[in-house]
């Protein structure tokens, strides 16, 4: 049986579990043109998010995958998406990706209190030793995001990801380890 997912929750973002039930309130985000330029998701239509919020509760049910839906407490609106994904519990790492928020809410703080939530829960309640985030090399914004957390460039995958509009992308695989995000 697969753990019940967690809220995670501070001041500035409340992240909820994603399901069936409360996806649709991700439509207006989702809907934004070129919200997701440097991923290979599609989201951009109702049907086309659905597929998206199904095949991530499958990854779910396999205990490889925690998708959360993102709720700006600031502002009180639902801002998009993120999940713990490849969890590979054995050698007790897992990325943190599948990340969209809508315009509004990027550069505003919200992503990076995100990921504090997340990492800290991670490392001090999953016990996982290391998280990844792979990023477009092109992504310049969301590669220093991640390196602000202290997260370390680990190398880059070339060519290795199609994109919608059908440009392989680079891809660059960060990761940060449980002692180095303890100790900062």
């Amino acid at each position: 049986m697969t753990p019940r997912p967690p809220t995670l929750e501070n001041d500035r973002v409340l992240l909820s579990p994603l399901t069936m039930d409360n996806y649709p309130l991700l439509y207006p985000v989702a809907a934004e043109e070129k919200l997701v330029q440097y991923s290979p998701s599609d989201i951009q239509t109702p049907e086309a998010l659905k597929r998206y919020v199904e095949l991530a509760l499958e990854k779910q049910k396999r205990n490889a995958a925690i998708p959360f839906l993102v709720f700006d407490k600031k502002i009180n609106q639902y801002a998009g998406s993120t999940r713990f994904m490849n969890m590979d519990h054995i050698n007790r790492t897992l990325e943190i990706g599948s990340t969209w928020i809508g315009r509004e809410f990027q550069g505003s703080g919200l992503n990076k209190q995100m990921k504090i939530l997340m990492l800290d829960h991670a490392f001090n309640k999953m016990d996982f030793e290391k998280v990844e985030f792979r990023i477009d090399e092109r992504n310049v914004r969301s590669r220093k995001a991640v390196e602000k957390l202290g997260a370390k460039l680990e190398g880059i995958l070339r060519k290795n990801v199609y994109l919608l509009d059908g440009y392989k992308r680079n891809t660059c695989c960060y990761g940060i380890l449980r002692e180095e995000w303890n100790d900062r």
